[in-house]
């Protein structure tokens, strides 16, 4: 038989994810992919608490924060185009109110510091290894919020720079969840608008820190998704129009690669049973008024209480 496509062998991984797990996802708008599988699946998973994130640098400095259990003041915010926000936050938290805004970002930091300390595995996915930093502070942002280029300046990582880094926040995590098992992406999706030739550079920078990582510490493991996209996936009819993001049928064929390598038959049947029990949940009917419906959905809600005792 001839072949038509390489498969790329993933690493067995012996430690399970199951729905007494609870799984945090940080990184990159792939993160949120994956990530959002699993709660539609009804698994306990926390997804990008500072929203979408992208070098290692803005996401080791989040973890940092949740560790430490920062609050932030309004001295934390800045304003811009008629809005309050954080650089160290996505801009889905930006808000036209300041203490609306302080109260989203600490009510997010407030349960993510305690889901930390109780989350079995940490998915951590690298986007970039290009960094924008104020360049008067020579702080590195996690967002630029649309402000003036000039205002910050741009930077390649160095594979010793990740490493050193991550060696302490491997090492912070492990203090306060001796039992955390973290896993590394690397996300496929390509940052062209820092060119080609230098998105290359880029990830194979990425590449190597992680390499070099899970080599060097026993609780680190690494996913290939992104080897799953460049050569099982090598057609551009498994990105979006864009041809830069992975499309719905790609993100499905990874999620079928993630369920064989993480998951047990009998979670895969309970991932089943889930996802109708969402399904009937997200139902609307013609008539939401009537005693049918309202029996059905007390009916389905009952079962997902049974679906998390059981």
């Amino acid at each position: 038989m001839i072949k038509l496509k390489t498969i790329v062998e993933i690493p067995k991984f012996e430690n399970k994810i199951s729905h007494a797990n609870k799984i945090m996802f940080i990184g990159s708008c792939f993160t949120e992919n994956i990530g959002n599988k699993l709660l539609e699946s009804l698994f306990k998973a926390d997804v990008n608490p500072f929203g979408v994130l992208y070098n290692p640098i803005s996401i080791k400095k989040s973890l940092e924060i949740l560790i430490e259990n920062k609050k932030f003041n309004e001295n934390d915010l800045k304003f811009h185009n008629n809005l309050w926000f954080s650089y160290f936050h996505h801009s889905k938290f930006s808000h036209k109110d300041k203490n609306i805004c302080l109260q989203n970002i600490n009510n997010q930091l407030e349960l993510s510091a305690e889901f930390i300390k109780e989350a079995k595995f940490l998915f951590i996915t690298f986007g970039t290894a290009w960094v924008y930093k104020l360049a008067e502070t020579k702080q590195t942002v996690s967002n630029c919020h649309k402000l003036p280029a000039p205002k910050f300046t741009r930077e390649l990582l160095s594979t010793e720079t990740i490493i050193k880094s991550y060696k302490t926040l491997i090492s912070l995590l492990k203090e306060i969840n001796p039992d955390l098992k973290i896993i590394f992406t690397l996300s496929p999706v390509r940052h062209l608008k820092d060119g080609a030739i230098e998105n290359q550079r880029s990830k194979s920078i990425l590449h190597l820190s992680i390499s070099q990582l899970t080599e060097q510490f026993d609780n680190c493991y690494y996913f290939p998704s992104y080897e799953i996209v460049m050569d099982e996936l090598r057609d551009y009819r498994f990105y979006m129009s864009d041809m830069v993001h992975i499309n719905d049928i790609g993100i499905e064929y990874i999620w079928r690669k993630f369920e064989v390598t993480f998951f047990t038959n009998k979670t895969l049947q309970k991932i089943k049973e889930a996802q109708k029990l969402v399904k009937n949940l997200n139902h609307k009917p013609k008539n939401p008024d009537t005693d049918e419906y309202k029996t059905f959905k007390q009916q389905n809600l009952e079962k997902i209480k049974q679906f998390f005792s059981s």
